[in-house]
């Protein structure tokens, strides 16, 4: 368990100072006080008189997303989260769930059984067990990017995916590029669905030709680049959005591998920002979603829907973090 030596370590504070942000103290700054118990939440801190009483119990479902370390995209979400909840005291779990764990548990029953009084899942696909559950469920639940329609127990978080492409694709433009693909992530998702119409409706919107063949799904990870880059290169695209920036890292890969340069033959755009996003080479331009800030929407929608406020959607601004991966177009021709 962590100490407050622990926490002033991490800041380089001393241990009166994390005494002080801990307890409310009057004299220091409301960031550094902040900034104290962010870093508490972060390192499993609790005080001596919230581990003798007893807490409100909230549970983080997990499917499909790694969260362990700062680089995968669920940590700083669980993190935002968890800072958020720290405030109003209450304990938070997270529970790792399959296909399987949810064919063998009725949502309901589970949460009752534990006593949560609430849940955020990240990470679901459209076909699984829950989703279905999620129409009828009265307990307070909120959802990382999808939705649930005329459940007033049941909100939606996520970033504004057409926000977000249509700035990507204005950037391209004014570096030349017209011949514009799209390696979207698996099917039945719905946040895979919502970039494909993203990007339609942004080509559109711009004069921009595109196909079935510009928009393939692929999956959220690296190698799917491998299966789409050289038929894309072949139909002479110039540049290249990627539903996430593992994706993109796998693109820029294929991309060397097959002998074009990246951005000078061919420009990537990532989507996400994840810590490798800066690292890689070239550094990647993608379409930054503030996990953090996700995390503790994700908390103050659930909060809500706890007392009665039934929030529907809560949307993020995205931001374009424009790197070195993109570049003045090769080949500037608007058709395909």
């Amino acid at each position: 368990m962590a100490t407050i030596k622990d926490i002033a370590n991490r800041l380089g504070i001393s241990v009166s100072t994390v005494s002080k942000g801990l307890n409310g103290a009057s004299d220091i700054s409301e960031s550094l006080r902040q900034a104290v118990l962010d870093t508490a939440v972060e390192l499993g801190y609790t005080t001596k008189q919230m581990r003798g009483k007893v807490q409100k119990k909230l549970c983080i479902f997990v499917e499909n997303m790694d969260y362990e370390t700062p680089e995968e995209f669920g940590y700083d979400i669980i993190l935002g989260f968890r800072q958020a909840a720290y405030h109003e005291h209450y304990d938070i779990t997270v529970t790792p769930v399959t296909p399987l764990f949810q064919s063998t548990q009725k949502y309901d029953t589970y949460m009752l059984r534990n006593g949560y009084v609430g849940a955020f899942m990240i990470g679901f696909a459209l076909q699984d067990d829950w989703m279905t559950q999620f129409n009828d469920t009265d307990i307070p639940t909120v959802l990382l990017d999808n939705y649930i329609k005329k459940n007033p127990a049941v909100s939606y978080i996520g970033t504004d995916s057409f926000e977000g492409i249509d700035d990507a694709i204005v950037h391209l433009m004014q570096m030349g590029h017209s011949r514009i693909a799209l390696i979207n992530g698996s099917r039945n998702s719905m946040i895979s669905e919502q970039r494909r119409q993203a990007y339609i409706d942004g080509m559109t919107a711009h004069g921009l030709s595109f196909s079935e063949e510009t928009m393939p799904y692929g999956y959220y990870v690296a190698d799917a680049a491998k299966d789409h880059v050289s038929n894309l290169l072949s139909m002479g695209i110039t540049a290249i959005l990627c539903c996430n920036d593992l994706m993109a890292s796998g693109v820029i890969a294929e991309c060397r591998k097959r002998g074009f340069r990246v951005p000078e033959d061919v420009s990537v755009i990532g989507f996400d920002d994840l810590p490798i996003s800066a690292q890689l080479v070239p550094p990647l331009t993608t379409i930054r979603q503030d996990r953090l800030v996700l995390g503790k929407c994700g908390f103050y929608s659930l909060h809500s829907l706890i007392n009665h406020v039934p929030i529907s959607r809560t949307m993020l601004r995205p931001q374009l973090i424009v790197r070195k991966s993109t570049g003045t177009a090769a080949i500037q021709d608007d058709s395909l």
